[in-house]
């Protein structure tokens, strides 16, 4: 029976390599006459100009008539008209495994210190559908993030994904490194997509530290490499977690930010033909966004909790990406300029946030103590502006005499230090002292 199996995979094996030529190069897009391939398909294009062998790694991301439309995951400068191409039959794969943990990779899977890929990893493709929903175990646990605004008023479970909106300098790295250092999750995997390169080192070395780094993998896409390797940074951080999700795992899968990663589809889409839809975006950046987020999330073996960080221009809460994000995932943090400004950190506006499991994994006593501490720093919001400048007669009002006289408390309970761990405990007995 072994050889019958045998014998029948070996005739289906095709043994024929296929090849075509560079016909011409415009912008980002390699266009070739053949060879015979299908969408998202992997190509090697060989340089003959050079004479030494080198390839270039392309994919397969279009047709236009009989010629395929190609994208390098490396710059273009060496190919010329006539060069080879060769296609290989096979869609981009990675190596993982637990020798990974503690380094960094860039978007093919390759350590970017150089030393080269570790042994007993295993293949797996980078794109897959994401899981069957009626495979979805239901969410009834909670995540400690060490975090206590988010772990007391903002509760989230293990395999829930959510965004952080923020504009730019608004402390959002500095959010995701004391998340990846205080989560209790079993491993972190980093996505920093379209980041700056002085900012990659930056976040490992200042806002991640030694003690993050040791239990996290980070994928690693700056913002001068080609788009199809800062898109496929996204999808190689996400079959990583995957990975871990199938081992059995909890994993914390944080990406900074979908925004960039919108942004580099946008790119491919208008150089493969796609019309500019909505603010400049095309088409597939909004059907891609779905299939990239809900990858994430539980399977009956192991979660992903995911949490994923949105750049909104000038503070726009409702540009489209981050628009269409928001309807995705199962919550949203806001990150507010203006508390950034009076020195509140971490800058979560916790009244324009929303957890939308939270209802699902918190306690009775402690749900009726987030809502009295946002009862009353609502009722201080509402009322600052009368009492700033005198109008407001004390006495006038028992519930905003009481929110003035709790909203030091509230203001020193939000705050917290980047290198102070809270356990999820600790944070929700805190607020239940706090509500009292």
């Amino acid at each position: 029976m072994g050889i019958t199996n045998l014998i029948s995979q070996i005739r289906t094996i095709d043994t024929f390599k296929r090849y075509g030529k560079v016909k011409r190069v415009v912008g980002l897009m390699i266009e070739s006459m053949g060879p015979a391939s299908s969408i998202g398909e992997i190509c090697f294009i060989h340089i003959k100009r050079k004479m030494t062998g080198q390839k270039v790694l392309c994919e397969v991301v279009g047709f236009k008539e009989e010629n395929v439309i190609l994208m390098p995951y490396t710059d273009v400068q060496d190919i010329s008209p006539g060069d080879l191409v060769e296609a290989t039959s096979q869609p981009l794969e990675i190596k993982v495994g637990t020798s990974l943990i503690g380094s960094i990779v860039d978007s093919l899977g390759h350590p970017m210190d150089g030393t080269g890929l570790l042994p007993g990893l295993v293949s797996v493709p980078v794109d897959q559908a994401p899981p069957n929903p009626l495979e979805r175990p239901p969410i009834h646990e909670p995540i400690e993030v060490g975090v206590r605004a988010i772990d007391s008023l903002l509760t989230i479970g293990k395999g829930q994904r959510v965004g952080i909106f923020a504009g730019s300098g608004v402390g959002k790295s500095t959010l995701l490194g004391m998340i990846a250092r205080n989560t209790n999750a079993d491993l972190n995997v980093i996505a920093l997509i379209g980041e700056r390169g002085r900012e990659v080192r930056e976040f490992i070395e200042r806002d991640l530290g030694p003690e993050g780094l040791r239990k996290s993998i980070i994928v690693a896409a700056t913002s001068d490499q080609p788009a199809l390797m800062r898109i496929k940074g996204a999808y190689t951080a996400t079959a990583i977690a995957e990975y871990f999700r199938d081992q059995g795992h909890n994993v914390m899968f944080m990406m900074d930010s979908v925004t960039r990663v919108a942004m580099a589809q946008r790119e491919i889409g208008l150089a493969t033909g796609e019309p500019p839809a909505t603010k400049g975006y095309t088409p597939s950046v909004f059907s891609i966004l779905p299939k990239l987020l809900e990858r994430t999330g539980t399977n009956h073996i192991g979660s992903i909790t995911g949490i994923y960080t949105v750049l909104v221009d000038g503070d726009d809460m409702n540009e489209p990406i981050a628009d269409t994000v928001r309807g995705i995932l199962d919550g949203h943090f806001v990150l507010d300029r203006t508390l950034a400004n009076k020195g509140q950190y971490p800058a979560i506006n916790v009244l324009k946030s929303v957890s939308r499991l939270m209802n699902h994994l918190a306690s009775g006593e402690h749900k009726l103590a987030a809502e009295r501490v946002r009862e009353m720093l609502s009722t201080y919001l509402n009322s600052e502006d009368l009492i700033n400048i005198g109008a407001y007669k004390q006495g006038a009002s028992k519930e905003i005499d009481e929110a003035i006289k709790r909203y030091p408390e509230i203001l020193s309970f939000l705050k917290q230090k980047t290198e102070e761990k809270i356990s999820f405990h600790d944070s929700v007995q805190d607020i239940m002292n706090l509500a009292k």
